[in-house]
């Protein structure tokens, strides 16, 4: 793992030059494998939290390579985050861990995906079940006001291989939790709700497993003290690989939890696109 680096002296006064193009203004170093930079917001841009647009840079045939990715910051925020991999062969993520503050990136300003409030049924606790990069549209939802004010618990679960994969999440609910602008934004005592669950598979944690294997067993409810997901007042969010949103679908749907859309709100909704 490596240190921590961040970068936040960024011009303001750069004039975009590529189309849709947005400039970089910090960019943070987490693990050999992880980053997170923020970028300038456009003023007509208007998400949901939890959604995702594309992003990219030039490739070298000119053209535009993009990808899809979740937004991270809140639907709030004057700026936009997100959180990715590093890879090294990987036709944008080869290019894109090497952006600084001062850069531009093409931002197109369309945002869409299933992790939204508006694509679940009225429930009391919510569940986030995500791997990897997966945590980014939850690190925008676990800042929006309206998940605290529909639900009176929300679980955060997130596995990743390796200790330092999770610092990302790890300080930004640690953050939020001592955030006065988020109490005064969502009121006193709403970061009490949130319970965070992390786990690793390969390397030694305080909580080893894979979170299907865990859900599976039960661990996860003795560990947390609570009850097991019920149709009636659970519902969740998926984001992570296609194998383990497959596996969490069929946990849930063990438990009784009908797949939801936009367009269907039910118990569950699962994001099929994000890098990561």
């Amino acid at each position: 793992m490596t240190e921590m680096k961040s970068v936040t002296d960024a011009p303001t006064t750069k004039a975009p030059v590529l189309p849709d193009a947005q400039i970089v203004t910090e960019v943070k170093h987490w693990t050999d494998s992880l980053f997170s930079f923020k970028v300038s917001r456009p003023a007509s841009l208007r998400f949901r939290s939890g959604e995702f647009v594309m992003i990219g840079l030039l490739g070298d045939n000119g053209k535009p390579l993009l990808r899809a990715y979740s937004i991270a910051s809140p639907s709030w925020d004057e700026e936009l985050e997100f959180y990715s991999i590093k890879v090294q062969d990987g036709p944008l993520t080869s290019k894109l861990q090497h952006i600084k503050a001062g850069d531009q990136i093409i931002l197109r300003p369309k945002p869409v995906g299933t992790l939204v409030h508006d694509a679940l049924l009225p429930g009391k606790r919510l569940w986030f079940f995500a791997t990897g990069t997966g945590f980014a549209p939850f690190a925008s939802l676990l800042r929006e006001p309206q998940t605290y004010e529909d639900y009176d618990e929300v679980v955060i679960t997130h596995t990743c291989r390796e200790v330092g994969e999770l610092e990302y999440g790890r300080q930004l609910i640690e953050s939020i939790k001592h955030d006065e602008m988020l109490a005064e934004l969502m009121g006193e005592g709403f970061a009490d709700k949130i319970r965070y669950y992390p786990t690793t598979t390969r390397e030694e944690s305080p909580k080893m497993g894979r979170i299907t294997d865990l859900l599976s067993d039960g661990s996860v409810f003795k560990d947390l003290g609570i009850d097991p997901i019920n149709p009636d007042t659970d519902r969740g969010m998926v984001c992570g690989s296609l194998a383990f949103n497959k596996d969490i679908k069929e946990i849930l749907e063990g438990f009784g939890l009908e797949e939801g859309a936009n367009s269907d709100p039910k118990q569950f909704v699962i994001e099929k696109a994000f890098v990561g």
